[in-house]
C-alpha cells in the first residue's frame, strides 16, 4: 500500500484553537499522579507537558471512527493504515504557562513521509504546535508531535529486537498501570482511542496482548520525576521517543539520571523484563 498523492497536500495545513487554563484539570492530574493535594490558584505555573490537558479533541460522536479517534481527513491527513501510535515529541519551553491564562494553539502539518518497516508500510506525520499566552506575539511553548501509522498486525510479523534499559538509575519509580489509571488519563485528555480501554478491541482487532499505556502518560511520568526530585527546576527542553509498547499486564518503571553538567537529565521507562520502552532527555536552564 502506498500513500495516495493527496496526503502530501496536507503539509502546511493549519488549525488554530483557543482555550483557558482552568484549575480543575491541574488538580485532577495531580491526584492521578498520586501527589498530595496542591494549591491551585490563578497564576499557578503549569508543569511541563500539562498543556496536554487542554485543547481537547471535542469531536462529535458521529465523527468518531472505528478506533475511537476522529475519522481521518480533517486536520490530520486520511492515512489509509489502521494502526496509529504516538511515536515521540520534542519541546521547547520558552516562557511559563499559568493557571488563568488564555492560550492559543496554532498547529501545522509539518511533514508527511512514507517508510518501509519490518512489518510493512509506515506513514509518519509530524505536527508543529505553537502555544501563545494572553495574545503574546511569541510562543511560550513549541512542540513537535510525531505520529506513526502502521498496517494491520499479521501473524508473520517480526518485531524488532528489544533493547535493554540502562541500570543503576538514582531515580526509580514503579507504576502499576491498572484500568483506573488508564481510564483517568484517557478521561483527562478526552482520548477516545480504544487501545487504552477496550481490551476486546486492542487484542482482537489490533493484535496486541493487552491495553496499551498512553505514550503521553509515560512521558508525563518521566517528566514528573524531575518534579519529584528537583522541585522548582526550570525545564528548557524535553524530547522523548517511544521505543516499545507498554501494556497493562505488568508494572513498569520510570527512571531518571541527572548528568554531570548539572543541566541534562536522562529519563527512560522500562517494562517488567527490563526492556527499554521510552527514551527521553530534559535540559534545565
Amino acid at each position: 500500500m502506498s500513500i495516495p498523492n493527496p496526503l502530501t497536500d496536507w503539509i502546511g495545513r493549519q488549525e488554530i484553537l483557543n482555550d483557558f487554563i482552568g484549575a480543575t484539570p491541574v488538580k485532577a492530574l495531580n491526584a492521578t499522579l498520586d501527589h498530595p493535594d496542591m494549591a491551585v490558584t490563578s497564576g499557578t505555573p503549569l508543569p511541563p507537558l500539562w498543556h496536554w490537558l487542554y485543547f481537547l479533541p471535542l469531536h462529535r460522536q458521529s465523527e468518531i471512527g472505528a478506533d475511537g479517534h476522529a475519522k481521518r481527513g480533517g486536520f490530520l491527513p486520511p492515512v489509509p493504515l489502521p494502526r496509529r501510535m504516538w511515536a515521540g515529541s520534542q519541546f521547547e519551553f520558552r516562557s511559563p504557562v499559568h493557571v488563568g491564562d488564555e492560550l492559543q494553539r496554532t498547529s501545522t502539518i509539518a511533514n508527511v513521509t512514507e517508510k518501509a518497516g519490518r512489518t510493512g508500510k509506515l506513514v509518519f506525520v509530524k505536527v508543529r504546535h505553537e502555544l501563545r499566552c494572553n495574545g503574546a506575539p511569541d510562543p511560550a511553548v513549541f512542540e513537535f508531535h510525531d505520529i506513526v501509522y502502521r498496517e494491520a498486525k499479521q501473524a508473520s510479523d517480526v518485531e524488532p529486537p528489544p533493547v535493554a534499559a540502562p541500570t543503576g538509575a538514582p531515580w526509580q519509580l514503579e507504576i502499576v498501570p491498572d484500568d483506573v489509571l488508564l481510564f483517568r488519563y484517557s478521561a483527562l485528555t478526552f482520548n477516545g482511542h480504544r487501545i487504552h480501554y477496550d481490551r476486546q478491541y486492542v487484542t482482537q482487532v489490533e493484535g496486541y496482548p493487552g491495553l496499551i499505556v498512553h505514550g503521553p502518560l509515560i512521558a508525563t511520568l518521566l517528566m514528573d520525576q524531575i518534579r519529584r526530585h528537583l522541585p522548582g527546576a526550570d525545564v528548557a527542553s524535553f524530547s522523548f521517543k517511544a521505543v516499545r509498547p507498554t501494556f497493562d499486564l505488568h508494572p513498569f518503571r520510570v527512571n531518571g539520571a541527572p548528568q554531570a553538567d548539572g543541566k541534562t537529565v536522562k529519563l527512560w521507562a522500562q517494562d517488567h523484563e527490563g526492556w527499554l520502552t521510552m527514551d527521553a532527555v530534559a535540559t534545565l536552564r
